[in-house]
């Protein structure tokens, strides 16, 4: 195998933004560390291993819900958006990891889940006890057909009709989710001035910006009309959500105005970070919209997350959605999250995964926009193959065996390898450990610069020191059945950038004036040996 180091680059511009090109690294709290022993990850132990994180080279955190919540979604139910719930820590918890975090020069961003709230939220239990309390009109309630069914055929992600209804009100409310995630009336003036105090509650504990979740479905149509049947796509639908055009129970226009009306918010504090996650057939139409001057600074849809193959055209396609030219926002990409199996285990054979493990996340560092790191992801974590009695998972278990749990890309990190459960915690953990995580545990990795985490902690180094990688312009020059070669450039510099996305050896030539900056695999004779990769500068002629 031929490893080659990065190299030193030109300096990257510091009069932009700091998150235009940023890599940021997800972190799942129950799974990250668990300080207290409950089997349950938690802010200090996050804390505690943020090292970890600031060594890898990325530029922030990203926190997934750590707020109070009954957990029936595992905490994208909020029950208050400005507490923490016990089982991850307390707000002096929070501050200090924020501080720990800000020492190691890291941002951070949290998630804020605005389209919907638990049914537990004193919001929704005083807007359910009748039609004139303070909160009676800050969901989405309506009355029953006069046959007593359900106002319209919307249906939820999760399965089943998308209202539910309440006899104390004597009527529906809307859930886009779980029944208990009643959905936030967005239109609402007095919703509106209500999260954005929760935003700057936030922002005065000195975070760093955002991550919007499934901020697409924040509003709906005021007539509550019926979606209608989406065109058959030849898939299996799992789901009656799946047989509709979300043209009415989501994806309203005025859902804009309100992220305007965020942006000022954050720009009061200075430097803040929006991005928004967004779904869906409409997605990129949607991120365009969110993403435009005076709204969001970015926004990742699901291109590559529920992608069944990583192909050149894949990325070709993803790319050319986001031209870099004046009136188009900036993108951010992930190939792995809390809500998708791992990309490893979609995209490789067993046999392979080293490979292309190593292929991928130089990839991943070369693309042009936000990259996002999943906790796990710079070990080279596979998917868990969890079973039925042990699913913790709401979507996974009502859908079952038919939806893939998302269970299977949330399991405990592993930090030792011969430690009890990993070094994850002192008791049982919440979901089991997976069965080859041992062999990719920090300790194994750490000091091994060959290894899947050393060879993270280079890629990033590479983006951070070229300009032409974390900001520059990014022209496609090949994209075959297995090649996939762009160009990333800055006014100083030019690199090419060469893939082989295919599980047999691939021809190209390297440029004659041309140096290699990294590459994995084998690239002798003219061949890219399997999941191959190189990144090389081009060089004038004198």
């Amino acid at each position: 195998m031929n490893h080659a180091s990065p190299i030193a680059g030109n300096a990257v511009a510091t009069a932009r933004e700091w998150w235009r090109g940023a890599a940021i690294y997800q972190i799942y709290p129950r799974s990250f560390a668990d300080s207290n022993g409950d089997g349950i990850g938690d802010l200090p132990g996050i804390t505690t291993h943020l090292d970890h994180v600031a060594r890898l080279g990325v530029d922030a955190i990203w926190l997934s819900p750590f707020y109070t919540s009954p957990m029936a979604d595992f905490g994208y139910d909020v029950a208050d958006y400005r507490n923490v719930d016990p089982i991850f820590g307390t707000l002096a918890d929070f501050d200090a990891l924020v501080a720990r975090a800000h020492a190691l020069g890291l941002k951070v961003l949290i998630d804020q889940v605005w389209s919907h709230t638990s049914d537990q939220h004193e919001w929704f239990r005083s807007s359910r006890a009748g039609r004139d309390g303070p909160h009676a009109d800050w969901y989405v309630w309506a009355d029953a057909k006069p046959d007593g069914s359900p106002p319209n055929n919307w249906a939820s992600v999760f399965g089943g009709p998308a209202w539910r209804w309440d006899a104390r009100r004597r009527q529906y409310y809307l859930h886009n989710f779980l029944s208990a995630q009643p959905q936030l009336d967005g239109r609402n003036p007095a919703v509106q001035e209500a999260l954005l105090d929760v935003a700057r509650f936030w922002l005065d504990r000195g975070v760093d910006g955002f991550r919007l979740d499934a901020i697409n479905f924040a509003m709906c149509d005021p007539a509550l009309r019926d979606n209608p049947p989406a065109p058959d796509d030849g898939h299996v639908r799992t789901r009656p959500f799946d047989f509709q055009r979300h043209l009415h129970n989501q994806s309203q226009p005025e859902i804009a105005d309100f992220l305007a009306r965020l942006r000022a918010v954050c720009d009061s504090y200075g430097e803040r970070f929006t991005v928004a996650e967004v779904g869906g057939a409409e997605a990129h139409r949607e991120m365009v919209r969110f993403t435009a001057p005076g709204r969001l600074d970015s926004a990742y849809g699901f291109n590559f997350l529920y992608a069944d193959k990583l192909t050149p055209a894949l990325v070709r396609d993803a790319m050319a959605d986001w031209p870099d030219t004046p009136d188009m926002g900036w993108p951010s990409w992930a190939f792995e999250n809390h809500d998708a199996p791992r990309a490893i285990s979609r995209w490789a054979a067993p046999e392979q995964r080293g490979a292309f493990g190593r292929m991928k996340m130089l990839l991943l560092g070369a693309l042009r926009g936000n990259i996002i790191l999943y906790y796990g992801e710079e070990l080279g974590l596979t998917q868990v193959d969890i079973p039925f009695e042990h699913l913790r998972d709401p979507e996974a278990i009502d859908n079952w065996p038919l939806t893939l749990s998302r269970d299977g890309a949330r399991t405990p990190m592993p930090w030792r390898a011969d430690a009890p459960r990993l070094g994850f915690s002192d008791g049982a953990p919440w979901l089991p450990l997976g069965g080859d995580h041992d062999m990719l545990a920090v300790d194994r990795q750490d000091a091994d610069p060959g290894s899947m985490l050393g060879w993270t902690r280079q890629v990033l180094t590479l983006r951070k020191a070229h300009a032409a990688l974390r900001h520059g312009a990014m022209r496609i020059d090949e994209a075959g059945d297995a090649l996939l070669v762009f160009e990333r450039t800055a006014p100083d510099e030019r690199l090419l950038c060469v893939f082989n996305l295919s599980a047999a050896a691939a021809r190209w030539v390297r440029p004659a004036a041309s140096r290699v900056l990294a590459a994995t695999g084998s690239h002798a004779d003219d061949l890219l040996s399997p999941y191959a990769a190189m990144i090389v500068a081009l060089e004038e002629p004198e």
